[in-house]
């Protein structure tokens, strides 16, 4: 029998929860360590929606990379979404797990699997936070090469490899050539990229500021929006988790997009 904490064992060694950011919360959040899971729904967000999905999947668990809660709420009404969806989770006894910025700085987590997404070669650690006990380096940026090449014709390549609505962009007056990634919002680590010698960097949730920054310090700066650079790893997360556990179901949300549209 699979219980929860199986799950969150073998989570703990894709993504362990000592990469993660201090701010962050992940692992366990609602939930039971001993419930027996039988089916899994996997979706970057733990939405009300992504709740409902897993009801009507009748799913024992949700795994997502953004986590439930963020901040303790003071009441668990419902009377907002949060509430909502965890009343929804505790009634339907399904519990819910994640990992946020642990995965993003795992090896083969959110920004190894963005790198691979846009065809990068050579893919390292920006700078390096630690290694892992099997020698891996582990951090939050990626970079690699790629074919040099005009702006434009990478513009197009990461708004298909990404199946973008639309991109937000700098023009930092160079070829595409290095590439730095980081999956979400990761616009505060621009001169992460600039220091490893990067002539572009694909994030999102980019500010108006740094978009002026990038271009002052003569690199491309690219904007292919927070869902977009983080759902390619949920997919591969699925993956791991049927190999891991052939005994029962994972399923990848098929209702969960991204709610930002371009008129």
């Amino acid at each position: 029998m699979v219980t929860v904490n199986d799950i969150l064992n073998y989570m703990n060694t894709l993504a362990p929860a000592s990469m993660k950011m201090d701010w962050d919360n992940v692992g366990l959040l609602c939930g039971s360590h001993s419930q027996p899971v039988q089916r899994i729904l996997v979706a970057l967000d733990p939405f009300e929606s992504v709740c409902h999905e897993a009801k009507a999947l009748g799913a024992d668990l949700i795994v997502t990379h953004h986590p439930l809660i963020f901040k303790a709420p003071q009441t668990i009404t419902d009377s907002t979404s949060l509430g909502r969806s965890i009343l929804l989770l505790a009634q339907n006894v399904i519990s819910a797990i994640n990992a946020h910025t642990n995965l993003d700085c795992a090896p083969g987590g959110v920004n190894d699997v963005l790198a691979q997404r846009l065809g990068l070669q050579d893919i390292s650690v920006v700078f390096p936070t630690g290694i892992t006990e099997e020698g891996q380096p582990w951090g939050l940026l990626r970079q690699g090469n790629v074919q040099t090449q005009p702006l434009t014709a990478f513009l197009a390549h990461v708004k298909s490899a990404l199946g973008c609505e639309g991109l937000r962009y700098a023009d930092g007056g160079k070829p595409v050539s290095k590439v730095a990634v980081g999956g979400g919002a990761c616009g505060g680590e621009l001169m992460q990229a600039v220091r490893a010698g990067c002539d572009t960097f694909v994030t999102a949730d980019v500010r108006y500021n740094q978009f002026w920054d990038a271009k002052e310090l003569g690199i491309n700066l690219i904007d292919a929006g927070h869902f977009h650079t983080e759902n390619p790893v949920c997919p591969v997360l699925a993956e791991k988790l049927q190999a891991q556990f052939p005994q029962i179901q994972v399923i990848l949300s098929e209702n969960h997009t991204d709610c930002t549209k371009f008129f």
